[in-house]
């Protein structure tokens, strides 16, 4: 890779799995818009439902979500408590019968939850919102907290896939990030997930970690390849000490530069292909038979707030602190601090802390970004014509990839962007020449390489 592009294009950006991005969220949208638009939901239609657990015995120094961490139960408990009143509430404004086609619990560290608080958090989803034929559950597993008997509980809630944080096996790495996590104790998670039952396996990896190496990451993605996952993600560390100040216990002297983390995470990629892993989007990886490949290979692969998905609902339903819900024609996300969620919940309100309203200009650019971001190309006259609008809606776009055109990034063929192989690694960078409030803020964002 030249390091000229990655001067020219390696800058920061959104990693585009919502367009208008959280930061464009405005407070002015509340409760009474989400319930509103939560009785205009047609029945008909499934939605998938997002959990999130905020809660960790620990923690990762990596990490860029909304955690809290906890050493007593009492209140994780109380907080499935809270989540399954959150959710009665959105039962009740949205339309009676209404179903889901996925669930996915995220965190946090949703497998901190003991026994019986999985199962009546999972029978009380299933009992509000009735599953679909060909129904997906998802948890995200960290195996440091996950014995036989948790993951027994959740094969017997029904869990079909599990995602299992390693981010990288090597102790050097490990130690400079806060987390201890041996192989043996993901291979035991992965083979009681087996013995119970769950087959579909996602492994999360990192790359651009302090003190990784390409050996290193090669041969944690070796180890990963030991264990037979379905698919593998291979995410980019996005160093945001300004948003998350722990990451400031990472000494930022030990991180890859942008050109080394690139060489990386290219080798890995190969190491993947090569063992029989197709290259889905601009961090995943799955065995060709796996769902994620039969949803990219038939152009119908999605991005949301967990990253690339199969799901095909219209509507992503957010419970707990945090959550973010995509309706047709919202974004809205929850009160942050655990105790403010919890309080607002208590007193029989649902608990929005901000949103956004979305334009007919807004849905025009999701709908091309997520293109760009699933399949590297997109057919911009032929997506304008399916949403009303016109090219010159986006001109100012166009006259932006022109750059990126000559310089080897992208091709545009009467009005088709297709982004080359060498260009693969800005795509975050490509789909943000249609992001209009990128343009016009001061947001900062991870870098794009």
């Amino acid at each position: 890779m030249k390091q000229d592009l990655i001067a020219r294009y390696g800058g920061a950006a959104p990693r585009y799995t919502s367009y208008p991005t959280a930061p464009h969220f405005r407070d002015d949208i509340g409760a009474t818009d989400y319930r509103q638009a939560l009785s205009r939901l047609p029945a008909e239609d499934p939605v998938s439902l997002y959990l999130h657990v905020p809660y960790c015995d620990t923690l990762c120094w990596f990490c860029g979500c909304h955690t809290k961490i906890t050493r007593r139960y009492r209140p994780v408990g109380a907080y499935v408590d809270t989540l399954i009143r959150e959710m009665v509430l959105i039962a009740d404004a949205a339309p009676q019968g209404l179903r889901m086609s996925q669930m996915h619990w995220g965190g946090g560290s949703p497998t901190l939850l003991r026994e019986e608080d999985i199962l009546r958090l999972a029978r009380a989803a299933i009992a509000l919102f009735r599953p679909v034929a060909g129904f997906e559950f998802a948890v995200e597993i960290d195996p440091r907290d996950t014995g036989f008997d948790r993951i027994a509980a959740l094969a017997k809630a029904g869990l079909t896939r599990a995602s299992i944080g390693v981010q990288d096996f090597d102790p050097l790495v490990q130690r400079a990030i806060n987390r201890m996590q041996s192989f043996a104790e993901t291979a035991s998670v992965v083979g009681n997930l087996r013995e119970c039952g769950v087959q579909n396996l996602n492994l999360d990896l990192m790359y651009g970690l302090p003190y990784q190496t390409k050996a290193r990451t090669l041969a944690t993605v070796q180890r990963a390849l030991d264990l037979a996952p379905d698919r593998i993600a291979l995410f980019g560390y996005a160093h945001v000490p300004w948003m998350k100040p722990h990451q400031r216990l990472i000494p930022e002297d030990a991180l890859p530069g942008p050109g080394e983390r690139l060489e990386t995470f290219n080798a890995a990629s190969e190491l993947l292909v090569r063992a029989g892993y197709l290259k889905i989007g601009i961090d995943h990886f799955a065995k060709p038979t796996d769902s994620m490949a039969k949803a990219h290979a038939a152009g119908k692969l999605r991005r949301n707030f967990q990253g690339y998905t199969t799901d095909r609902a219209d509507s992503l339903i957010g419970a707990g602190a945090s959550a973010v819900s995509r309706l047709p024609d919202l974004y809205l996300q929850n009160a942050v601090p655990v105790h403010r969620y919890s309080d607002t919940v208590r007193q029989g309100k649902l608990p929005i802390a901000k949103g956004v309203s979305l334009s007919n200009d807004d849905r025009l650019r999701s709908a091309i970004i997520e293109r760009i971001m699933c399949d590297f190309s997109v057919d911009l006259s032929a997506l304008c014509k399916s949403q009303g609008a016109a090219l010159s809606d986006i001109a100012d776009a166009l006259s932006r990839l022109e750059r990126m055109a000559s310089d080897g990034i992208l091709t545009i063929e009467a009005s088709v962007i297709n982004i080359q192989p060498s260009g693969i690694p800005f795509t975050r960078q490509v789909a943000a020449c249609f992001d209009t409030y990128f343009r016009n803020s001061s947001e900062k964002h991870s870098q794009t390489t």
